[in-house]
């Protein structure tokens, strides 16, 4: 029995295969969608079902303040003398 990898499409294998994100990967193609680095399976964050890597990407990202994070209004109660 085998997988299509969610990276690469290529079939996975029984012998091959780590499972994270509900889907089973390739080792080598379990990667941080941000900045590439091979995750372990468990050990990482996902967002959307794409895995990412806890620290810096996806607290950089997704977290307070993060890039795809909306940013607060300046009102009085943001001042940092407030």
């Amino acid at each position: 029995m085998s997988w299509t990898c969610p990276r690469c499409q290529q079939p996975v294998y029984f012998a091959e295969k780590v499972s994270s994100v509900g889907k089973n990967w390739h080792r080598f193609c379990l990667k941080c969608e941000h900045c590439h680095s091979i995750l372990s399976p468990g050990g990482h964050a996902e967002h959307n079902g794409r895995p990412y890597c806890h620290k810096p990407c996806y607290g950089a990202l997704f977290g307070p303040r993060g890039k795809f994070q909306p940013r607060r209004g300046q009102g009085p109660q943001d001042s940092p003398c407030g």
